[in-house]
C-alpha cells in the first residue's frame, strides 16, 4: 500500500494559485507515488486551528497573503532568515510532528533578481511593508545591496521593517506612498502590493531603461506597472518567476529530493495558459 503525504498552500484568496500545478508535477516528475499538494483557502485567524488539526500525513504547507507574519506563532521552531525579516513562506513537518517555519521567498529573490542581471552595489526600492518586502530586504542584504528604499501606505509599516533592516544590515528610507512616482529611479524596483494597489502608478512614472522591475503578482498578468516598465525597456521580472524559484525551495525541504526545475517549470508555463 502507498504512503500518502499531502502538502497545501495556503492563503486567501487562494483559487488562482498555481503551486498545486507545481508541486504536483514535481511528484510525478521523480516518482513520488502517494504524494499530493492542494490549495486551501485560510484567513489568519484560521490558522492556528487548522494546523493544529492536521494529520500526520501532512508533510507541508506553503504560505501566501495573508499568512506569513501569522505563521511564526504557530511554528514550533523558526529558521533565523524567517525570524530576522518576521515572516516566513513555509511550514515543514519534522518527523517528531513539530512544524518548522522557513522562508524560500529569499532565496528564490536572489535567484531571479541575479538571473535579471542585478549584481552589488544596486539601489533597490521596494513597494509596499507586509511579508513579501520583509523578503525582499533579506533578498538586498544577500545581493549587498548599497541601500533600500521602502515606500508604503502606512508609516508604521515602514517603520516595523526598521529592526529587521538593521539585523540584516540594510542601509533603509521610508517614504510615503505619495511619493512613489520620484523613487522608481533605482537600480531594483520590487513591488510587493496587493493586486490593483500599484496600477495607479503606471501612469505616473518615468522609468530608466536599466532598471530591473520586479512584481511580485503574477494574476493578473501583465500588471498595468509591469507593462509600463516594459515598454520603457525595462528588464522584467514577474512573480511567475519568483513562484517557481521558491516552490523549488519548499518541494526539497518537503521531500527531501532534488526538484525536477525543467519539469515544473514547463507545468506551471502550461497551468499559466490555461488559468
Amino acid at each position: 500500500m502507498t504512503e500518502l503525504h499531502r502538502a497545501a498552500v495556503l492563503g486567501k484568496p487562494i483559487g488562482h494559485s498555481l503551486s498545486p500545478v507545481i508541486h504536483n508535477a514535481g511528484y510525478a516528475a521523480v516518482g513520488l507515488t502517494g504524494w499530493s499538494y492542494v490549495a486551501i483557502e485560510c484567513a489568519e485567524a484560521e490558522l492556528p486551528d487548522l494546523v493544529a488539526g492536521l494529520g500526520p500525513e501532512w508533510v507541508g504547507l506553503s504560505l501566501t497573503m495573508p499568512l506569513k507574519e501569522a505563521v511564526l506563532d504557530v511554528a514550533d521552531e523558526v529558521a533565523p532568515v524567517a525570524a530576522t525579516v518576521g515572516a516566513a513562506n513555509t511550514l515543514v513537518r519534522r518527523p517528531d510532528g513539530s512544524w518548522y517555519a522557513d522562508n524560500t521567498d529569499v532565496g528564490g529573490m536572489v535567484r531571479v533578481l541575479t538571473d535579471a542581471g542585478v549584481t552589488g552595489g544596486a539601489t533597490v526600492t521596494v513597494l509596499g511593508a507586509g511579508g513579501t518586502a520583509r523578503a525582499a530586504l533579506a533578498a538586498a542584504a544577500q545581493l549587498k545591496a548599497d541601500g533600500v528604499t521602502v515606500v508604503a501606505r502606512r508609516p508604521e509599516a515602514i517603520d516595523e521593517l526598521r529592526p529587521a533592516a538593521a539585523a540584516l544590515g540594510v542601509p533603509l528610507s521610508g517614504v510615503a506612498w505619495l511619493d512613489a512616482p520620484a523613487h522608481v529611479t533605482a537600480d531594483v524596483v520590487i513591488s510587493t502590493v496587493p493586486k490593483g494597489v500599484a496600477d495607479p502608478l503606471a501612469g505616473q512614472v518615468t522609468w530608466r531603461p536599466e532598471t530591473v522591475y520586479f512584481d511580485a503578482l503574477y494574476d493578473p498578468w501583465p500588471t498595468p506597472l509591469a507593462a509600463s516598465a516594459a515598454a520603457a525597456g525595462c528588464r522584467i521580472v514577474s512573480g511567475l518567476d519568483l513562484l517557481l524559484a521558491q516552490a523549488i525551495g519548499q518541494f526539497e525541504l518537503f521531500t527531501g529530493v532534488a526538484a525536477p526545475a525543467t519539469q515544473m517549470r514547463t507545468a506551471l508555463r502550461a497551468g499559466r495558459a490555461t488559468n
